[in-house]
């Protein structure tokens, strides 16, 4: 491998093992075996190539969590199940790279240059997401896709990851987070069809 590739593993690595506030550009360098200079050349600032670590490193979770794919028809409760049933086998593995993530979101005005760069970086999420859940493919979807579908799955997946971090031994399986879905959407659905929406204990 080449310095940038050297980096980018390095920054990987300091990524599942400090996370973002606390990896410096020396713990890159140590990491990788190369040198300072080699981050401005190959990446333009430390930031930058931290974010690329954290979108490389999101991107292995997903071809691991759902390298077979997904059973069930394209926008089915089934295979809605199996995309937390994935998430949730990978917790140990993705754990720190969930918390890393959670640092940036809290961090306020403290990094502007990061937040601003995964920010930028969640709508490809929103995409993928997307597309594991309904099978129609990215280049298809649309800016409206993302910004609806794509923003309520990608926040269900956050708040699914942050119950997970905070307590695992209470947070939801992914049959009762399926299932709690369904019971809204039956409410919603009840709601529109103008009957009475679904109650705690039906």
């Amino acid at each position: 491998m080449g310095h940038k590739e050297d980096l980018l593993e390095g920054a990987k690595k300091c990524l599942v093992e400090k996370g973002f506030v606390r990896t410096t550009a020396r713990d890159v360098v140590g990491a990788s075996g190369t040198n300072l200079a080699s981050i401005g050349y190959h990446y333009g600032s430390k930031d930058a190539l931290l974010t690329q670590a954290f979108i490389a490193l999101m991107q292995e979770w997903g071809e691991t969590a759902f390298q077979a794919g997904l059973p069930g028809e394209d926008g089915s409760l089934e295979r809605l199940r199996a995309m937390w049933d994935g998430v949730l086998a990978q917790h140990d593995a993705s754990a720190p790279v969930w918390a890393a993530s959670m640092e940036v979101a809290l961090s306020g005005e403290r990094l502007p240059q990061l937040r601003g760069m995964l920010a930028a970086s969640q709508a490809e999420g929103r995409r993928g997401l997307i597309a594991l859940l309904t099978g129609t493919p990215e280049e298809e979807l649309t800016e409206r896709d993302e910004r609806t579908l794509g923003s309520v799955v990608q926040a269900l997946l956050n708040g699914l990851m942050i119950q997970w971090l905070l307590d695992p031994g209470t947070a939801s399986s992914a049959e009762e987070f399926t299932e709690g879905l369904r019971r809204i959407a039956e409410g919603l659905t009840a709601s529109l069809q103008g009957g009475s929406a679904v109650r705690a204990g039906e």
